[in-house]
């Protein structure tokens, strides 16, 4: 077998290829990393016997196009987390610090069995809601930056101005703030007004952007996975980032225990000498940690089956936040099965 470790930039990519004994077979840098370039890899990786692994440093976006070019022309790709890279990186002082020794670091990485994550295909539903869902978050984050700032600046703006307007709901404040007709600027007053209805119509527009992306969101999840909306404490939210974290390709995990890994909501063995016991797994992608936190909470509270557990697990002694864990790693459990084999879905009788 022969292993291909690439150092992924943003101009170049530099590919160092291995044997099983870790031994370079040779080396070669793109020009550039369009997937012209790419080809121009793989033509060259073709000189060295197979089986062959493309053993890729995990640089997100970096390195999305190339393993998409790699994936589509049947080959093998193992990730390198970041971490794996930083271990590589502690001997630069011994041996320096170059493109080629890193992408020979991520091929020895991969030779000694410790990498050997298998990266999501991006050429499916799931990649269209992960995009989308970029959109959304700069959305949201940019109408809360808007409403704070609307608000600080009525707090420090004139009387006259400020006290007809405190104690007002966003919306409202909003609705108000986007009509007001500041005139010229000749004082205080009619820049505070200026400003006032700038921010709100930012909040408006905002908003306009969040309710499209939320329809075409709805649309996306319940065609990728119609039965996980089905489940309780699920929303299109929710949905969608467990989604998203399993990518296109959710049979790449071997287990619903790599999922659960996945979603750092594995217990961690924490036991030493007469102690037994677990703790709580702070790794894994923690946006999908949250998902099952709000899927956990919501069942905690109107899902009458959790609120039998949380009462069991309660009188056994088991605190909120353990029980919690017990929670999201029973819930992640449920929504790998729906993922990678989805019951089938009950149609309606044909009308006679």
């Amino acid at each position: 077998m022969v292993i291909l470790g690439i150092d992924a930039h943003k101009r170049t990519h530099t590919v160092v290829a291995v044997d099983e004994l870790g031994r370079e077979l040779g080396s070669k840098t793109t020009a550039a990393t369009t997937s012209a370039d790419h080809l121009e890899l793989l033509r060259w990786a073709q000189r060295f016997e197979t089986p062959r692994v493309w053993a890729v440093e995990d640089c997100r976006h970096l390195s999305r196009r190339l393993e998409s070019d790699l994936l589509a022309a049947g080959e093998r790709i193992v990730r390198v987390p970041p971490k794996l890279m930083a271990q590589a990186r502690e001997s630069a002082r011994t041996y320096g610090k170059s493109d080629p020794i890193d992408a020979q670091a991520a091929a020895r990485a991969t030779v000694a069995g410790v990498a050997a994550t298998t990266p999501k295909t991006r050429d499916g539903q799931v990649e269209m809601i992960r995009v989308l869902r970029v959109a959304r978050r700069g959305a949201l984050k940019a109408r809360v930056a808007a409403a704070e700032q609307l608000h600080g600046v009525l707090y420090s703006a004139p009387d006259e101005l400020r006290q007809p307007l405190l104690g007002l709901k966003t919306k409202t404040l909003v609705k108000l703030c986007s009509a007001m007709r500041p005139g010229p600027l000749t004082s205080p007053t009619a820049a505070t007004k200026t400003t006032l209805r700038t921010l709100a119509r930012r909040w408006q527009q905002l908003q306009v952007d969040l309710d499209q992306l939320d329809t075409q969101l709805q649309a996306l999840v319940a065609a990728a996975a119609p039965t996980l909306l089905a489940l309780p404490g699920l929303g299109v939210d929710t949905a969608g980032q467990l989604l998203v974290t399993a990518g296109d390709n959710p049979q790449r995990r071997r287990s619903e225990a790599a999922f659960a890994h996945l979603c750092g909501a594995a217990p961690i063995p924490a036991s030493s000498g007469r102690t037994h016991r677990h703790r709580l797994n702070r790794g894994g992608d923690r946006q999908a940690n949250n998902a099952l936190w709000r899927i956990a909470l919501v069942r905690m509270r109107c899902h009458p089956p959790t609120r039998a557990e949380v009462e069991r697990r309660t009188k056994q002694g088991l605190s909120k936040l353990d029980i919690m864990r017990c929670l999201k790693r029973y819930i992640a459990r449920e929504v790998y099965h729906h993922l990678t084999d989805p019951p089938a879905i009950a149609l309606p009788p044909c009308p006679k």
